[in-house]
């Protein structure tokens, strides 16, 4: 019986793998330079942890988390998502205690819905986002998207769009909440059940249906941009004049609410604008999240994150048609001719390597030749060359792969002059 990769996941393999640990890189890179640090949370959560943070009228709620039940009996959920776990870690590790504040977190790992697998999207999928708990200055939403659009930038995308919409404090979405209802309530058995569910419960997740998308009312809905009061209207104008100031270009989009509950405020999606990208160009999205923290048990603190796909972050370089600088080839390979020879090169590459080269010998007893076709593959700076006659002459022959210049070099001071040619 042969056994295959679960529907929705991917093995990421040699060749491929390097994409995903520059982009890793440069993320952390990135956090370094803004000041956040590194958080990292289990991969499975209480379920009421994304109940209450998410929303139980959320379609990652409703229909694409991952569910089970321990031995113990709890409910326990692998997390749909990064920032309810950092923020019940925020909570539960008082970090609204630490001296230095706001708390400026990232996470990367592995995420998990069930959800239709198409191109870029996966059951299995790995986030990288960012986390900015204590601060409710308009000033940190600019950098947390300025930090995300930096990112992109860095590894060489250019057809970048960055939308951004203000859901409003509470006063506001109450009033938007009351218009939405009173706008789809007569016209609400058109559309679909999960939008006949939620015109009580949650009448803003309406406008994010996908299959109702196209409907008429939905053009014509409310727009929260309408009910703002002034504060909510003096905060989304200051984030305006920051990215600006920033030399962020954006749109405003009344439409933009986001699929969790936890939004307020600002919310924002940056999108590809890579032409045959796909039909879903969202990279990445994020926004304000006023009132979480205290949903999750802890003291009234404000928040601001986004998260990113890795796997649409990889789909858009190859849409851009952009090639990564991976850190490909070795510096040397080791040709070992005789058994004394390939006896004495175990030592040899663990010397160099040591010696903090990269270096690789052969492992399959195979010819002169295939070696050096072997090296080739792996294409090495360099293969040195040990035979039975070098080695009982204290000798090494080094040869470039690049200008087939050959030196010979005394096996005692192999290292430290092949150690020079580099510097």
């Amino acid at each position: 019986m042969s056994i295959s990769i679960p529907r929705g996941t991917q093995d990421i393999l040699p060749g491929e793998v390097e994409k995903w640990q520059l982009i890793e890189k440069n993320a952390r890179e990135l956090c370094e330079k803004f000041q956040y640090k590194e958080i990292r949370t289990p991969i499975f959560e209480q379920t009421e942890l994304f109940t209450r943070s998410v929303g139980d009228t959320t379609d990652i709620v409703q229909k694409e988390m991952y569910t089970f039940e321990d031995r113990g009996g709890r409910s326990l959920t692998l997390r749909p998502e990064g920032t309810a776990g950092v923020v019940r870690s925020f909570v539960e590790q008082k970090m609204f205690g630490y001296a230095n504040q706001p708390i400026k977190l990232y996470y990367m790992g592995q995420m998990f819905r069930y959800e239709r697998p198409q191109a870029g999207r996966f059951r299995q999928f790995v986030q990288f986002g960012v986390e900015a708990l204590g601060s409710a200055d308009p000033a940190i939403d600019a950098e947390v998207i300025s930090l995300a659009f930096s990112l992109y930038q860095k590894m060489g995308l250019k057809k970048l769009k960055l939308v951004i919409n203000s859901l409003g404090d509470k006063e506001s979405r109450t009033a938007h909440r009351e218009a939405l209802i009173n706008h789809f309530k007569p016209s609400i058995g058109e559309f679909c059940g999960d939008c006949q569910n939620r015109l009580e419960k949650n009448p803003l997740r309406i406008l994010d249906c996908k299959k109702d998308r196209d409907h008429e009312l939905m053009k014509s809905a409310p727009s929260i941009l309408e009910f703002l009061n002034d504060d909510s209207r003096a905060y989304f104008e200051k984030v305006q004049s920051y990215l600006t100031a920033l030399e962020i270009p954006f749109e405003v989009d009344s439409n933009l609410v986001r699929g969790l509950d936890y939004y307020n405020h600002t919310a924002f999606e940056i999108m590809s604008d890579a032409e045959g990208f796909g039909a879903i160009t969202t990279l990445c999205g994020g926004g304000r999240y006023n009132g979480l923290v205290e949903e999750v048990g802890g003291p009234e603190t404000p928040g601001i994150g986004f998260g990113l796909s890795i796997e649409r972050f990889i789909a858009a370089l190859a849409a851009e048609n952009i090639e990564l600088p991976l850190n490909e080839g070795i510096d040397v390979y080791l040709v070992g001719l005789g058994e004394a020879a390939q006896d004495y090169t175990v030592g040899l590459l663990h010397k160099l390597r040591k010696a903090g080269f990269s270096a690789e010998r052969d492992y399959l007893d195979r010819k002169i030749k295939a070696q050096f076709k072997a090296a080739d593959r792996l294409n090495a700076k360099y293969v040195a060359i040990l035979g039975e006659d070098e080695l009982k002459a204290n000798k090494i022959n080094v040869k470039s792969l690049a200008s087939g210049e050959q030196v010979e070099y005394s096996l005692d001071e192999f290292i430290d002059k092949f150690k020079s040619s580099f510097e």
